[in-house]
């Protein structure tokens, strides 16, 4: 349509187009896209449903760790516990076994004194690393350390048990 053949229809259907109005709600969204206003309402207010799903989500995780901390306080102590015991058993074993070969000073090998002794700082120095990051690989590397010192001091008592047996004889060639 021509701008002519549009003004002589809107001339001629005056009457038709005076007697209607839009509705309400048009009105309000001409005048939304006009001047900017906006209506929130806050079912439909996307930082509403944020911050109702960030309570829910910190409700739930309360929820959650409320109800397993206090078992997991249970456990790491019961574990702590468990590793005091084992440690102070192993420290008396290296203890008693230590004292054995101390009384026999005369035939200590020096190569065991060496090994003894760095086996001995590595377990200083896990135990300052288990003061500042307990965990449980530094705690199986102390147990594993006690082991070794056990197992390199059994086998310094045997060599003594065998040199006793030994009959000394004074020529030897």
């Amino acid at each position: 349509m021509s701008n002519d053949k549009m003004d002589r229809f809107f001339a001629d259907n005056r009457n038709a187009f005076d007697d209607k109005a839009p509705s309400d709600r048009i009105w309000h969204r001409i005048e939304r896209k006009l001047f900017g206003a906006k209506q929130v309402r806050l079912w439909n207010s996307l930082p509403a449903w944020r911050a109702a799903a960030t309570i829910l989500f910190g409700l739930a995780l309360a929820q959650f760790f409320g109800q397993r901390l206090p078992g997991a306080i249970k456990e790491d102590l019961a574990s702590q516990q468990e590793f005091i015991d084992v440690e102070s058993y192993y420290a008396a074993q290296i203890s008693e076994k230590t004292s054995l070969i101390r009384n026999d000073a005369y035939f200590i090998d020096e190569q065991f004194t060496q090994d003894f002794q760095k086996l001995e700082a590595m377990y200083s120095v896990l135990a300052e690393e288990l003061k500042k990051r307990p965990s449980e690989s530094v705690k199986d590397a102390l147990v594993l350390n006690m082991l070794v010192r056990i197992d390199l001091l059994n086998q310094q008592i045997q060599k003594l048990e065998e040199s006793r047996k030994k009959p000394s004889t004074g020529a030897e060639v």
